[in-house]
């Protein structure tokens, strides 16, 4: 048997906690201030804004089962490491869509349609959330083959959740010095427009470069262990099914087909993705709320989302002993993988359903927007939070068991029918917390 590998040094844990950091940046500024630059900047319409948002959410979760798929069977490029290879596909995909995202259409002019910058802006964002789910599958994917005791894996989990905070607080720190900055030298613009586009712009390119300085920093530092493929041995020609003298219990198997079975699997995605979504329409909603209905300063859409985030950081402290008390459950890879594209599907398409609501959808703001993002912020989270307490009591009150199901082996040598029969009525009636 081969000996595990040497504990992780201190520098090589930090290295790896370095390889989401791009990611993580672009994800902040992606949900916080895509709709306003759309929108609010370069005058698009809310049905055009919010589509683009769609169409990136869909990309994102249609890209993270398949990525995750494709990176476990690839072989990685030479001696790379098939993990790392990946997170390069993936990090130099978002180099290089990510600043064209938030820049205006090349070649457009103010007499270009709206459909033909929106057919522009398309590509780059599919490329954008195909290399970002790129980057996140093969980091996440590269714990295991880094560490192999919990204790480790648990660390790296910490140190790249470190990250992404401080990504979060960099994209908006460096927002509130771009506007402020801004208004000391142009004097006091206080609403958002076509001015503003160089501040989205400067701040998309010091995220891609900020980025790419940690993506090096991580390439350089993590080697990636080459550990042979742990997989189950298939039986040969002459490889006897049941072993003398021994009772092989029925092994668990959830296949997917499995997971959509199960009663919690429903009960689990519910909630999940109530919950992502009082998230995720809190950070997109939040800045055109400050700017349009509590009528304040734009330099308010960098330190206001900075407040919640360090506030939400902190609050999350609190979670461990609410986790200790109420419990943890329900893992699988396909599990975590369906969660994610309910979440990322259901935030698009939430959005897109606000944005056809809009009551001026083809001008910055009227009478009626005002009252429209105080009622998006209080009524459709507070409704979506209702919701999530609603999955929440139910899960209390059902609580999550979920079933073994077993591969029937047809009676063999040595068992007799009426055995085999019971052996599967037994493991299937049996349940887990």
């Amino acid at each position: 048997m081969a000996e595990p590998p040497p504990p992780l040094s201190g520098p090589a844990r930090l290295s790896y906690a370095l390889g989401h950091f791009l990611n993580d940046l672009c994800a902040s500024m992606w949900f916080t201030y895509l709709l306003v630059y759309f929108h609010a900047v370069l005058g698009y319409s809310t049905t055009h804004a919010g589509t683009l948002l769609l169409v990136g959410q869909v990309a994102d979760g249609v890209c993270t089962p398949l990525v995750g798929y494709e990176s476990d069977r690839s072989a990685g490029c030479g001696r790379y490491g098939r993990r790392k290879t990946w997170h390069l596909v993936g990090t130099v995909c978002v180099l290089l869509s990510f600043p064209f995202i938030f820049n205006p259409c090349l070649g457009c002019t103010e007499a270009t349609p709206q459909w033909v910058a929106f057919i522009y802006f398309i590509p780059f964002i599919v490329i954008f959330q195909f290399g970002w789910a790129a980057t996140q599958i093969s980091h996440l994917s590269l714990i295991p083959e880094l560490v192999t005791t919990d204790h480790e894996k648990v660390e790296l989990t910490a140190l790249r959740y470190a990250f992404t905070v401080a990504a979060n607080i960099t994209v908006y720190g460096v927002a509130w010095l771009l506007l402020h900055f801004q208004l000391r030298h142009s004097g006091p613009t206080e609403q958002l427009g076509k001015p503003d586009i160089h501040i989205f712009r400067n701040l998309s390119l010091i995220v891609v470069a900020v980025g790419a300085v940690f993506s090096l920093l991580f390439h350089l530092g993590t080697k990636e262990q080459r550990h042979p493929q742990a997989r189950l041995l298939e039986p040969e020609e002459h490889t006897p099914l049941l072993q003398k003298g021994h009772k092989i219990p029925p092994r668990p198997l959830l296949l997917w087909k499995h997971w959509l079975q199960e009663p919690a699997f429903y009960q689990v995605a519910m909630l999940y993705m109530a919950t992502r979504l009082i998230v995720n329409l809190s950070q997109t909603y939040i800045a055109m709320y400050l700017t349009n209905s509590l009528m304040l300063p734009k330099k308010f859409i960098a330190t206001i989302p900075l407040v919640m985030y360090i506030s939400g950081f902190l609050s999350s402290f609190l979670m461990k002993p609410v986790n200790r008390w109420i419990g943890r459950n329900h893992s699988g890879a396909f599990v975590y993988g369906a969660m994610s594209f309910t979440d990322k599907v259901a935030n698009g398409v939430a959005v897109m359903a606000i944005q056809n609501l809009h009551p001026c959808p083809t001008q910055l703001c009227c009478a009626g927007c005002v009252e429209f993002y105080h009622w998006v912020m209080v009524v459709v989270t507070g409704g979506v939070a209702v919701a999530a307490i609603m999955c929440l009591c139910c899960i209390m009150i059902w609580p999550i068991r979920v079933r073994f199901h077993d591969v029937s082996v047809l009676p063999l040598a040595g068992a007799g029918p009426g055995e085999a029969e019971s052996t599967g009525e037994r493991s299937r009636s049996s349940t887990v917390n």
